[in-house]
Parts: C-alpha cells; sequence; structure tokens
C-alpha cells in the first residue's frame, strides 16, 4: 500500500501535531509560516467568533510531512479530495479501519495527553495548551496571554521523536 497518499499523509500529520482533523483537511500554504502552521480562529472549535488565531510548532518530521504533501496539493490545500475540495472527514477513519484498527484519529489526541502526562513534569496548562483547549475562565484567559509556543514545540518535538524514532509508529518513507 502507498504510504503517501493524501490521506495517509494527512493522518500522519493529525498524529504529530494532535490537531483535530478539520484543520488538517483544510490546511493550505499559506498556513505555513517557516516552521510553525498557523490555523485561522475560524477553522478551530470553540473559537469562532474570536479573533485569535492558533500555532503549532512543527517538528522536523512534520515539516518532512508539509513538504511532501505538497506535490498533491490543489487550489492551495494541502490535503485535496480525489475530485474537488479536501479529503473527507471520514477518509483518514477509513485508512485505520482497512488496517483492522479499532481506534479513530481523534484518538490520537488523547494518546499524545497520555504521553504528555506519563514522560513529562509539563503542567496542567502546557498539556491542555497543545492541543488548543481553552484553559481557565474568562479572566484568567484575559491576563494569560502566552501560547507557551516554545514550550509546546520542545514536547511536540520529543512526541514526534516518540513516534518517528524509538516505536516506528510513523514511518515517514518520504
Amino acid at each position: 500500500m502507498n504510504e503517501n497518499t493524501p490521506v495517509q499523509l494527512a493522518l500522519k500529520l493529525l498524529i504529530l501535531t494532535g490537531s483535530r482533523s478539520g484543520p488538517v483537511r483544510y490546511m493550505t500554504t499559506s498556513q505555513i509560516d517557516q516552521d510553525i502552521w498557523i490555523i485561522p480562529a475560524e477553522n478551530m472549535k470553540g473559537r469562532v467568533g474570536k479573533t485569535a488565531d492558533f500555532r503549532i510548532p512543527l517538528s522536523d518530521a512534520s515539516l518532512d510531512i508539509i513538504d511532501f504533501a505538497k506535490r498533491f496539493s490543489r487550489d492551495g490545500f494541502l490535503f485535496p479530495g480525489l475530485r474537488k475540495g479536501v479529503i473527507s472527514d471520514a477518509s483518514m477513519a477509513r485508512v485505520m479501519q482497512r488496517r483492522g484498527m479499532q481506534e479513530r484519529p481523534h484518538g490520537f489526541r488523547a494518546s499524545l495527553e497520555t504521553y504528555l502526562a506519563e514522560t513529562t513534569d509539563a503542567d496542567y496548562e502546557l498539556k491542555k495548551s497543545i492541543l488548543g483547549h481553552a484553559i481557565g475562565d474568562q479572566a484568567y484567559r484575559s491576563y494569560q496571554r502566552s501560547d507557551y509556543l516554545e514550550k509546546r514545540r520542545e514536547l511536540l518535538n520529543n512526541w514526534a521523536d516518540f513516534l518517528t524514532q524509538s516505536s516506528n509508529i510513523i514511518k515517514l518513507r518520504v
């Protein structure tokens, strides 16, 4: 089986970044600024009507996937569908199902959070910020303006190393 179809590349990127499928599926080349993926607020769950975009630091493995995916891009989208638009919401789950897996793409977010809990001393706010979760009440969010970008970078690089080197969960073959 070809390991580098747009759907399989999108699934690999979803796993490496801890992102939801929607932002990955609608990822455009214009959202990449060197080694940072800037997801527009309107593409993030829970940020409708807000102006704050969400930044995800990209590991070398993520950048390799993005570079490889560029050859498939159409209309600026990195993960285009077969005929038009972007890959469907169910396409990543179907890849997993065809491989006999019971799990689904969203479960990798829980895997990342479990990895962080068991292998790091990262505080609660940092772990939740990796997943793009809102932390605290409105007053807390008004004063706490850091997105922990550099701290998240270190943790996501460690996650990528875990997935690609030590356990070979993600085989890049790009």
